[in-house]
């Protein structure tokens, strides 16, 4: 009953995100795009469900059998970025897939899922082996050194820092050390910095970011006009359609900077209660991956909560300049098609954990499985390594 009843929360959060999304997308570009941009949406929106409702009717499980051919199409995705009239180049970045300027969509996004997938099999493969530090870090690090090296390149930071949290998050969940993480954790980050100030561009606008008082006319204009659209909104906002930020002073207002003019429009309270429903998404999420029957569905489960999560506290956190600008899009609510449709698929893929779920025992089960488990303990000489995975089957 519980897990129907996270179910029953958790679809609850993204309908009411998305439909959000819907009118605030609307609200934000009906100045100058008028219903362009919520009609393209709708269409996402529609493929997206339907890729969710594929993967609810979809055993989790078969992807065991893919996790290996879809590492290898994400890879060769994420390297076709950079070939020509193919990979579209926008921006002073090379993140679309396309044709004749077309950009149909990012390949990024797929790899999002996909590594999560690979992490998943591979934890759940080597479960007894993941503490060591052949199987448990050099041979997952490989894994998502490749994926992350393509990412970084395109350049796109804020996925790389996106991709590469999720990824120590799931080698933390299924066992790996954290003596074995640190290392290469520093070295990621000393590299991320090297990077950072080599490059000027994103170097000024990590300066705006630490004043942003100063150049509110210049780097930092987005950051400023956006704070301006937060504290206009005080505690129930302007009114729905009233934002005066959107009307050319705030750019990407309908893409990475929609929440602003959530904020703005409909207030405080509405941004908190948005938070509110990205908490509860992901306190869902680890429920239903808890109680999966596998190994491959906990760690399925606990990257895809995460992913949401910390993809959501980015964005909001760029928004309110508790962060530097970092380009990713707020779940559910955000305009653009890619994003949309993985997240839609990803909750499919949670929906499908919890069809398998296990419910949780009443006390006198637990008391009699508690018995039972003890003598096994004592007939098999054998322990789980890794306590957090312990009673899971593994393939």
């Amino acid at each position: 009953m519980r897990v129907k009843l996270a179910v029953t929360v958790l679809v609850f959060c993204v309908a009411a995100l998305l439909s959000l999304g819907l009118v605030m997308l609307y609200s934000s570009s009906m100045v100058d795009q008028g219903s362009r941009y919520v009609k393209v949406q709708l269409v996402w929106s529609v493929l997206g469900l339907l890729a969710g409702t594929t993967m609810i009717l979809l055993d989790y499980r078969v992807l065991k059998r893919l996790a290996v051919p879809l590492f290898i199409l994400a890879v060769i995705l994420l390297a076709l970025v950079f070939a020509p009239k193919v990979g579209i180049h926008r921006n002073g970045a090379n993140r679309w897939l396309g044709y004749h300027h077309v950009s149909l969509f990012q390949p990024s996004e797929v790899a999002k899922l996909v590594l999560i997938i690979a992490l998943a099999w591979y934890g759940d493969r080597f479960q007894r082996q993941m503490p060591t530090w052949k199987r448990g870090m050099l041979i997952p690090g490989l894994l998502l050194a490749v994926i992350l090296g393509l990412v970084f390149r395109e350049p796109d930071r804020g996925t790389t820092i996106l991709l590469a949290g999720v990824g120590v998050t799931l080698l933390l969940i299924a066992g790996v050390r954290w003596r074995f993480i640190l290392p290469p954790m520093v070295v990621g980050v000393i590299g991320l910095a090297f990077s950072l100030w080599r490059d000027p561009m994103r170097a000024r606008r990590i300066l705006s970011w630490w004043s942003l008082e100063q150049s509110k006319s210049g780097v930092g204009y987005q950051a400023y006009q956006a704070m301006l659209a937060l504290g206009a909104g005080g505690w129930t906002g302007l009114g729905l359609g009233n934002s005066r930020q959107k009307l050319g002073f705030l750019p990407e207002k309908h893409t990475d900077f929609i929440f602003s003019i959530i904020g703005e429009e409909l207030g405080l309270i509405a941004t908190i209660l948005v938070v509110l429903a990205f908490i509860t998404i992901v306190l869902c999420g680890i429920y239903i991956a808890v109680q999966a029957p596998d190994t491959f569905g906990l760690l399925l489960g606990s990257g895809i909560s995460f992913m949401i999560g910390l993809q959501a506290f980015i964005n909001i956190g760029v928004v309110t300049s508790a962060l530097p600008n970092k380009g990713l899009p707020l779940p559910f609510i955000s305009y653009g098609g890619s994003n949309l449709v993985l997240m839609l698929t990803s909750v499919g893929l949670l929906l499908s954990i919890a069809r398998q779920a296990r419910e949780p025992l009443s006390l006198g089960e637990q008391e009699a499985k508690g018995a039972d488990a003890g003598w096994r303990a004592r007939r098999n000489p054998f322990k789980n390594p890794v306590p957090a995975l312990a009673g899971r089957k593994s393939s």
